[in-house]
């Protein structure tokens, strides 16, 4: 793949990105600790139990569908390596998830947490020294 199909593709990913399923995450997770690789490199990485050979494969290639992994054929195997990274992944899906189930209001997130007892007093102490002194 040359240098301009790559940024159509980083491009269209920007514009569309889709949720991925818990399956598709765990692959994407492997992928990013590789940070490229073979499908037996990512499965390599999974942890038990790891899903079959041919399921991740066609988790893989699926993932390359939805543009969140670009391919190269090297002799007679492929190597993956990701489309997005995985911050920038975070980022907007939580994004999407305050969003979709907070109405915006990360407010009504933390409170979420904090009635749930997801969250500790101390925690939240954190978070405060995190927003009034934020890393430079």
């Amino acid at each position: 793949m040359d240098y301009y199909e790559m940024f159509v593709v980083l491009r269209n990913n920007r514009k569309r990105m889709e949720k991925l399923t818990q399956q598709e995450e765990e692959a994407m997770l492997a992928v990013w600790q590789c940070a490229s690789g073979s499908v037996k490199d990512f499965l390599d990485q999974m942890e038990d139990p790891k899903p079959p050979y041919t399921t991740l494969a066609s988790t893989i290639k699926n993932l390359e569908r939805k543009g969140f992994l670009t391919s190269e054929k090297v002799g007679n195997t492929y190597r993956y390596v990701p489309a997005i990274k995985e911050e920038e992944y975070k980022k907007r899906f939580m994004n999407g998830f305050v969003s979709d189930y907070f109405q915006n209001s990360y407010k009504d997130l933390v409170t979420f947490f904090a009635n749930e007892k997801k969250i500790s007093a101390s925690d939240l102490k954190e978070i405060i020294k995190l927003i009034e002194n934020p890393k430079k």
